[in-house]
C-alpha cells in the first residue's frame, strides 16, 4: 500500500471519505478545504536547535517548496518548558500532496544542504522524535489565511472534547457564530482544522496571529465581552462543560525565516 492509500484509507475510516480529494494541488478548487500537518519537535538538547533550525531554513523548506508545499511555518514557544521542542506547521491542498512529501529525500540538494542532520551518528542525532498530526479546514474557515508580514505572536490552540460527536459541536459552534466573533475581536485566525489523524482525539486544532502580546492580550479581552458571545457559550449544547473535556493553549513566536 502506498502512502498516499494509506492516508486516503485512514481518513475514511474516520467518516471522512467525501473529503479526501484525489486532485493535484494545482488543481483543488476555490473553497476546498485544505490540511494542515502540525509537526512538534523534542530537541535532545537546546545547543541542537541550531543545528534543526539550518536544516529546516537552508534544505527541507526549500525542498518542500520545490515539491509544491508553500507556506511552511515555523515556531518557536515563547517560553521553553521542559525539553526543548520546535513547531512546523505545513499546508496541503490535497492528501495527494502530502503523500508527495516521501519524496523529500531524493531532493539531492536537500542531501547536501542537509548534511550536518540528515547524516549525524546515532549518538548525536537532533532530536529525541516528532510527533505529527493531520487536521484538515473546517467549513468556516477551509483555508488558510496566511497573516501579514510583522506578527509576532502566534497562538496554537486545541479544543479536546469528551466525543466524536460533541467535537463536531464544537466545531459547529465556530462554523455558526464564534467564527464571526473571533474576526471582529481581532483575533487573526490563521487555520482551523478538525484533527483527522494524530494525539488527543477528538480535537479541533487552530492558530491565531497577532502583532504583538498587548494585541494578543486586547483582543481575548474583547473576545470574552462580546454579548453574542455570552449568548452562544451559554446556549444548551454549546457550553465547555458538555463539549469540551481539555484546552491547551502554546504561545509561539515565529522563526525569522517562517513563511507563515
Amino acid at each position: 500500500m502506498t502512502r498516499s492509500s494509506f492516508l486516503k484509507s485512514t481518513v475514511a475510516a474516520t467518516g471522512l471519505v467525501g473529503a479526501v480529494q484525489s486532485l493535484s494541488a494545482a488543481d483543488a478548487p476555490a473553497g476546498a478545504r485544505e490540511y494542515f500537518e502540525i509537526r512538534k519537535y523534542t530537541l535532545k538538547s537546546p545547543e541542537k536547535q541550531a543545528v534543526l533550525e539550518a536544516y529546516l531554513k537552508d534544505a527541507a523548506i526549500p525542498a518542500l517548496n520545490r515539491l509544491g508545499v508553500k507556506n511552511v511555518g515555523v515556531f518557536l514557544p515563547e517560553k521553553q518548558e521542559g525539553a526543548s521542542v520546535l513547531y512546523v506547521v505545513l499546508r496541503y491542498s490535497t492528501l495527494d500532496q502530502l503523500a508527495k512529501t516521501v519524496e523529500l529525500l531524493s531532493d539531492t540538494a536537500l542531501q547536501q544542504q542537509g548534511a550536518a542532520h540528515l547524516d549525524a551518528p546515532a549518538t548525536d542525532v537532533v532530536f529525541d522524535c516528532v510527533e505529527s498530526w493531520l487536521t484538515q479546514g473546517i467549513s468556516g474557515m477551509p483555508a488558510m489565511e496566511v497573516p501579514a508580514k510583522g506578527d509576532q505572536v502566534y497562538q496554537l490552540r486545541i479544543y479536546e472534547s469528551p466525543t466524536e460527536k460533541t467535537a463536531k459541536k464544537k466545531i459547529e459552534m465556530f462554523n455558526i457564530g464564534e467564527l464571526e466573533i473571533f474576526k471582529r475581536s481581532g483575533l487573526n485566525a490563521v487555520f482551523f482544522g478538525e484533527t483527522i489523524v494524530g494525539p488527543l482525539m477528538p480535537n479541533l486544532t487552530y492558530m491565531l496571529s497577532f502583532s504583538d502580546a498587548a494585541a494578543k492580550d486586547k483582543a481575548w479581552g474583547t473576545f470574552r465581552m462580546d454579548p453574542d458571545w455570552t449568548k452562544l457559550k451559554t446556549t444548551p449544547g454549546f457550553t465547555d462543560k458538555e463539549i469540551v473535556s481539555r484546552i491547551t493553549n502554546i504561545v509561539l513566536v515565529p522563526a525569522p525565516y517562517s513563511q507563515i
